[in-house]
C-alpha cells in the first residue's frame, strides 16, 4: 500500500548509484542526506555484474547502517545495477520497511530491455521483476521531468521530495552526490591513485 506522509526540511533520505562495470564485483555507493542541503554519512557495498543479487546486497547494506532507523526513503538510481543486475523494489521495501522511490532522466525503453534479457538464461525472472516495480510516471520539473516508480508511497509525496532535493539540477541530491562518489572513486582506483 502506497502512503503519503509529511515532509520535513530534514527528511533523512539515501540516495543509491553504481559504479563502473570494470570487473565482476561493482561498487555501490549510498549517501545518507538530511533533506537536500547536507550529507550524513556515506554506505558502500559490492554487488556481482549481471548477477541477481542486488536486491538483497542492498538490504542488508540499509539494516547493517547506523543511519537504518532514520532513513525515511531510498532513492534509486534506475531499476538495475551493475549491468543488469535487477532491483526488486516491492521486496526492497518490504524487508526494509522504507519507502523505495526509482527516478530515471529518461522514460525506459522496455522493448530493448526485454530484448536484451533474451541472453540470460534467466531473463524472464528478471523481467518479471522489472514489470513488478509498477507504472513508469512523469514528474515535471523546473529544468526538465523525471521519471519514476515507487513502492510503499504516494506519488504527490515523492513529488515533494524531490523537490525539496534536487537543488542544483532536476536529480535529487543524494543521488547526485551518490553518482559523483561512485564514479570518482572507481576513475581514482582505475589510475592507481585510489
Amino acid at each position: 500500500m502506497d502512503s503519503d506522509f509529511h515532509i520535513k526540511p530534514e527528511i533523512r533520505i539515501l540516495g543509491i548509484d553504481d559504479s563502473a562495470l570494470l570487473s565482476e564485483k561493482v561498487m555501490i555507493v549510498g549517501t545518507v542526506f538530511r533533506g537536500g542541503d547536507w550529507i550524513d554519512g556515506v554506505l558502500r557495498s559490492e554487488i556481482t555484474k549481471d548477477g541477481l543479487d542486488a536486491t538483497d546486497v542492498i538490504c542488508k547494506m540499509i539494516k547493517k547502517s547506523k543511519h537504518y532507523g532514520q532513513i525515511r526513503v531510498v532513492i534509486l538510481n534506475g531499476i538495475t545495477y551493475g549491468g543488469f543486475n535487477v532491483v526488486n523494489i516491492q521486496m526492497l521495501y518490504r524487508e526494509t520497511g522504507i519507502p523505495v522511490v526509482v527516478v530515471m532522466r529518461t522514460y525506459p525503453d522496455f522493448e530493448k530491455i526485454k530484448s536484451a534479457l533474451k541472453y540470460f538464461p534467466d531473463g524472464e525472472e528478471r523481467w518479471a521483476i522489472i514489470k513488478r516495480a509498477g507504472k513508469v510516471e512523469k514528474i515535471s520539473g523546473e529544468k526538465s521531468p523525471i521519471y519514476v516508480q515507487r513502492a510503499g508511497i504516494g506519488l504527490e509525496t515523492v513529488k515533494k521530495i524531490i523537490r525539496l532535493t534536487s537543488i542544483r539540477s532536476n536529480i535529487p541530491e543524494p543521488l547526485r552526490v551518490a553518482h559523483l562518489i561512485a564514479t570518482g572513486i572507481i576513475l581514482g582506483e582505475s589510475k592507481g591513485k585510489a
